[in-house]
């Protein structure tokens, strides 16, 4: 199932609390397009740094296996290789981009799609100072912790564990 990181933008002038609406999820795992078409899928992204590295890093193999004289077949291969490295590396480099521009991590969702994943972590997600005026705030969940269960005296020849009593029959 996939996972899908949390990502809170910075907030924006007279904002004290940063909108739902402009969360981004990013979902872990194999990016077709940006393995089909790094270019575009940077483009749509709006990951600039990484479009402009692309293209260095295109480039300068392109020429590379040119001045090395590398035939054709393996050329392709090469670039073949680039594009699985961008399709599998696609969500980091798109939290790197997040993290560049001064966004928050707020955690992780394990869901089958991104609406899936929304409602997930909006439903166990409150806002900070999100409390309704005259609502008291929420009360904390305090542990609830239970006594082992014991049966008889302690002695010195207790076993923890599942083990039978020593010295007991089978």
């Amino acid at each position: 199932m996939p996972t899908f990181t949390v990502h809170e933008p910075p907030l924006r002038k007279n904002e004290s609390v940063a909108s739902p609406e402009r969360f981004v999820f990013v979902r872990d795992g194999f990016h077709f397009w940006a393995f089909l078409l790094p270019p575009l899928w940077f483009l749509f992204r709006r990951l600039w740094v990484a479009l402009i590295l692309y293209v260095i890093v295109s480039v300068a193999l392109e020429f590379g296996m040119s001045w090395a004289k590398v035939p054709s077949g393996w050329r392709i291969v090469v670039e073949l290789m680039l594009g699985i490295v961008i399709g599998l590396e696609a969500a980091t480099i798109q939290r790197w981009t997040l993290q560049r521009r001064k966004w928050k991590t707020l955690g992780f969702v394990v869901a089958e799609d991104a609406e899936l994943a929304e409602r997930r972590f909006f439903g166990a997600w409150t806002p900070r100072g999100a409390t309704p005026q005259g609502a008291p705030p929420p009360a904390e969940a305090t542990p609830v912790y239970s006594a082992p269960v014991r049966r008889g005296p302690p002695s010195g020849s207790d076993v923890i564990g599942l083990f039978p009593e020593p010295g007991a029959g089978r």
